[in-house]
């Protein structure tokens, strides 16, 4: 069974209110097709992150919207959606109340974060309430990059460099500030990371050198290990790419258990492309069906 760990639908009402999204990204019909011309069998709906709520006035009423709309198409396309839902981290207080409803009355099996929030990474206190629950009930977590002021957008605001380079590096900062803040070390949160994680399986074997460079001259806090034992703990998903170097990077900091396919439908389009990369790569038939969709089938039960 193929399963896309990285595909977006989006209601309407946040269509209008964003800048870059158009009609396309909020027809599940067309996504069907799509899926079922690709041999999808399922596809997971996380948040894509927008600037929506600039418009509609907050967070949470954005995180209302998305969650109350996806929970609709899950509902009535049981057999091929799967839920991510979003929290109102804009009001830490509602965080836990609506991850219980959307677990619980909606029937989302995951969640969906982004990388920052307005400077504000995952490392962030606010968020370890929310790691325990997700750690004791399986709830798997999927981080979108941020593309609302990302990391490096004070400084670069360009239509093609912001979403090439600064999307990646806030994925590669947030997985970085998780690792130094110890929560890939104590909690065991399924993260998974859009687009490999950023640079981070490139960034590997340099955590570990300054990593034991700094601790050398006691210039850095002890880790209790090197950095890749605990860069180890996270999921990243292909998000439709098909660089060979990418997923060679990929397995080798991670292997193949933590490496999930994922189209990024409908931003990327050629959803059988990223399939036949899978195919494509010099590993076991078993570990190809395990990327396509077996990891992700025992992430989430199913």
């Amino acid at each position: 069974m193929i399963i896309d760990a990285h595909s977006h639908w989006l209601p309407e009402e946040i269509i209008i209110n964003a800048h870059f999204y158009n009609k396309g990204w909020g027809d599940v019909d067309s996504q069907l097709k799509a899926m079922d011309a690709a041999g999808v069998s399922k596809a997971v709906l996380s948040y894509p992150t927008s600037d929506a709520h600039l418009k509609i006035g907050s967070i949470s009423e954005v995180v209302r919207i998305f969650n109350d709309n996806v929970s609709k198409i899950i509902k009535k396309y049981p057999d091929k959606f799967i839920g991510a839902a979003i929290l109102p981290v804009d009001r830490k207080q509602d965080m836990l109340k609506e991850l219980s409803r959307a677990t619980e009355d909606l029937g989302f099996k995951a969640i969906s974060l982004a990388t920052s929030y307005n400077g504000v990474y995952l490392d962030d206190a606010r968020f370890l309430e929310v790691y325990k629950i997700a750690q004791s009930k399986n709830i798997p977590i999927f981080v979108h990059s941020q593309i609302v002021n990302p990391i490096g957008f004070e400084r670069v605001k360009d239509p093609l460099l912001t979403p090439v380079v600064e999307y990646i590096f806030d994925t590669t900062i947030c997985i970085g500030k998780l690792l130094m803040s110890d929560i890939l070390r104590d909690y065991k949160v399924k993260f998974i990371f859009g687009y490999f994680g950023g640079v981070t399986p490139f960034l590997a074997g340099r955590f570990d050198a300054t990593y034991q460079m700094l601790r050398g001259v006691n210039f850095v806090k002890d880790l209790k290990g090197n950095p890749t034992d605990y860069l180890k703990n996270i999921y990243v998903d292909t998000s439709g790419d098909k660089t060979k170097a990418n997923f060679s990077a990929a397995l080798e900091l991670l292997g193949v258990k933590h490496i999930l396919w994922g189209s990024d439908y409908p931003a990327k389009k050629d959803i059988s492309g990223g399939i036949q990369a899978v195919k494509d790569l010099s590993i076991s038939e078993e570990d190809k069906k395990d990327i396509l969709g077996g990891n992700l089938e025992t992430i989430l039960a199913l």
